[in-house]
């Protein structure tokens, strides 16, 4: 074995060419799988196919799995002598949308949408390409087992698309029944990459998260007697109007913040002022203070409109929270190490330092458990290259009923670099950082 270590990294450069080898030689199989998870997705908390496919995977490549956690959550323990613990997580779950690729294995699924009904279902947002990342991962690492000593614990987790699962997971015992990891890796899939490159920073990445869902109540009546009626329906429109000037007017400049009315729905006829309408709000924030500010004003503004168009008290408006997280943040001397893990197998020029996104992911959550946990979150490109060698940004983006990763050398890349960050985990947290 060659003793030489690659720069900034534990890795040696046979560890980087077993890797790479590995990888290549599994990528027939791991299409077949990726087609097979893209052409059956499953709404969050729906995912009994999913999981026991996944599950079935991990436990054919050596696994002790347990099933069922925190829904349909797949937690799979692999022990391999006294060592550092590292978890790798993927997600599960598809979205609420009707595919338009066009692709020979493109999802014809239906699924069941509390409160919607029927609705096709895709993964528009990547998560058949993680899945997939993670049987890779998994095998790799166990071709591996020569080269490493701890514990790999690597999780499927339901429900991100609806911020719910990382905390169903937990409150479950994924920290308690299963052994604590000493650092947690996961990716996400990037169109604004391309494929066979991956996108990394330290510190912040991605930002937090809230849903909310605002209900704007007033006193309905016959659509000619406007007069005899407090419209919600005129509220809702003004209070959509006036939540687009909480950012450009509340919040710091400098400072990122996003806020959406995603959804609005009353009535049931042009003549009837209804009763309520539902407004389903989400905003994005780096900073506790702006989260505070955003929540603030949203509820501030809201009543505002109400008491202004003369509702009666007991007819404010009602704000409920349907999800909360927190901002992504990678652990530095961590991202640091994974970074030239990173280098090591897919080349410094396909290892990319970015900007932070305002996207959002409960995996956040896992690193909020105090003592906290180490995390490092990567992107991976999925884009054709431009004949320039850039990135093609007229691509579909993610929650697009168009997006369409390129398969290789999209999969390929993504299981070189985490088979990689979780060995520079298992070879190197011993020497950075102690079990808690």
């Amino acid at each position: 074995m060659t003793t030489r270590e690659t720069a900034g990294t534990t890795l040696t450069e046979d560890d980087a060419a077993r890797i790479c080898a590995a990888a290549d030689t599994c990528y027939p199989s791991l299409f077949d799988l990726y087609t097979r998870l893209h052409a059956a997705p499953e709404l969050s908390r729906q995912e009994v196919t999913t999981s026991h496919l996944i599950a079935h995977e991990l436990e054919s490549s050596g696994f002790r799995v347990t099933r069922e956690v925190g829904g349909y959550g797949v937690v799979a323990v692999l022990e391999n002598g006294e060592g550092p613990t590292v978890m790798v997580r993927t997600d599960l779950d598809g979205l609420p949308i009707e595919e338009k690729t066009g692709l020979p294995y493109a999802s014809s699924a239906r699924g069941t949408l509390p409160g919607k009904g029927d609705v096709g279902v895709m993964h528009a947002c990547g998560h058949d390409v993680h899945m997939t990342v993670l049987v890779g991962t998994a095998r790799l690492l166990v071709s591996l087992r020569d080269r490493w000593r701890g514990t790999l614990v690597l999780v499927g987790q339901p429900a991100e698309e609806i911020g719910a699962g990382a905390r169903a997971m937990i409150d479950d015992g994924l920290f308690t029944r299963f052994p604590r990891p000493d650092c947690a890796l996961a990716l996400h899939v990037s169109p604004s990459l391309a494929a066979g490159t991956v996108g990394i920073r330290e510190g912040l990445f991605w930002a937090g998260c809230a849903s909310l869902e605002l209900l704007i109540r007033g006193v309905g009546g016959h659509g000619s007697r406007p007069h005899e009626t407090k419209d919600p329906i005129v509220m809702a429109a003004e209070t959509v109007l006036l939540l687009q000037t909480i950012v450009s007017r509340e919040i710091d400049p400098v400072e990122p913040a996003v806020l959406t009315v995603g959804s609005i729905h009353g009535g049931t006829k042009g003549n009837i002022i209804p009763e309520e309408v539902l407004l389903q709000v989400n905003y994005r924030y780096f900073s506790p203070e702006t989260d505070r500010r955003l929540r603030a004003a949203i509820e501030r503004t809201a009543r505002g409109v109400a008491v202004a168009a003369g509702v009666p008290e007991d007819r404010m408006p009602v704000v409920s929270e349907q999800y909360t997280g927190a901002p992504v943040r990678n652990e530095p001397e961590l991202t640091r190490r994974l970074s030239s893990a990173f280098r090591a197998v897919l080349g410094r020029k396909n290892v990319l330092r970015v900007e932070r996104f305002t996207y959002s992911d409960d995996f956040s959550l896992f690193g909020a458990i105090e003592p906290e946990i180490p995390l490092c979150y990567f992107l991976l490109g999925t884009s054709p290259p431009s004949q320039a060698g850039g990135w093609k940004r007229d691509v579909p983006g993610i929650h697009n009923p168009r997006f369409a990763p390129l398969p290789e050398p999209t999969i390929t890349a993504g299981v070189k670099a985490m088979a990689a960050a979780a060995l520079e985990a298992l070879l190197g947290s011993s020497h950075h950082a102690e079990k808690p």
